[in-house]
């Protein structure tokens, strides 16, 4: 699975989804930190990657009508990035599960 770590997220989310078997990549390493969500709303649609952040704004993008693009919703409040892995760890293979049974937003809390 493609996912595509929004600004509000650590990089090191991205490593340990890479360390899990999905291709991973942070805004700032796509050069699109100063991207609009919609921007990155599109270029993850197109690339067929799932956004995952804690912007609502991206929950008002997935529910339009006909948008093919997908949401990992981070619902977890501030934490310590070690927190926010182990939550990515337990809840990983339910949030595959879901996207692979074609539900567009899935969250995390």
């Amino acid at each position: 699975m493609n996912f595509l770590v929004d600004n509000q997220l650590p990089d090191a989310l991205c490593s340990f989804l890479t360390s899990r078997g999905h291709r991973s990549s942070h805004v700032l390493g796509l050069r699109m930190d100063e991207a609009s969500d919609v921007e990155i709303w599109d270029y993850a649609a197109k690339g067929g990657w799932v956004v995952v952040s804690k912007d609502e704004d991206f929950l008002h993008l997935a529910n339009r009508p006909a948008d093919t693009g997908k949401l990992l919703w981070v619902r977890i409040g501030n934490c310590r990035k070690p927190t926010l892995l182990q939550a990515f760890d337990r809840e990983l293979p339910r949030i595959v599960q879901a996207f692979d049974q074609g539900v567009h937003v899935v969250e995390i809390r």
